[in-house]
């Protein structure tokens, strides 16, 4: 029997920071965690996050966007919301599962934001590896933050 705790990392769009917090679970703690990712709505994969990932030695390229809907019928233990947007309008989970918010910035808003004003494509990705490496911090933590 599996003994891991199982771990949704929920999103608005599960496009970038959903996404690099399963990848880190899945390349730091997968003795220790079912990691999976969702959204509660689907945007896509961000391919910026895939390449600050890659950098980082995590692939996450064979990822896709999906919906929370999809985990209707996984026991999960923690539900991780990692953006204001869906910690407000997280669902329900049936069981024990235990819902915590650990917020980060938007990388996406955040690099825009910086294009706007004529920041370069490199200055843009700042953004992403900057949350990348806070989410890494974060799941370093796991599972023990969540008790």
């Amino acid at each position: 029997m599996d003994n891991k705790l199982n771990i949704l990392f929920l999103c608005t769009g599960n496009s970038c920071r959903s996404q690099m917090a399963e990848g880190w679970a899945r390349h730091l703690k997968s003795d220790l965690i079912n990691a999976y990712s969702a959204g509660i709505e689907i945007h896509g994969l961000n391919l910026n996050a895939v390449k600050v990932m890659a950098e980082a030695g995590v692939d996450i390229s064979g990822h896709k966007s999906r919906h929370i809907d999809e985990f209707k019928d996984v026991a999960i233990d923690f539900v991780v919301t990692v953006c204001g947007h869906a910690h407000e309008t997280c669902p329900y989970f049936p069981g024990n599962c235990k819902v915590t918010h650990v917020g980060f910035d938007d990388p996406p808003k955040m690099a825009k934001e910086l294009a706007d004003k004529g920041a370069s494509e490199e200055e843009q990705f700042y953004c992403y590896r900057k949350v990348r490496d806070e989410i890494k911090a974060y799941v370093e933590t796991l599972p023990e933050s969540l008790k």
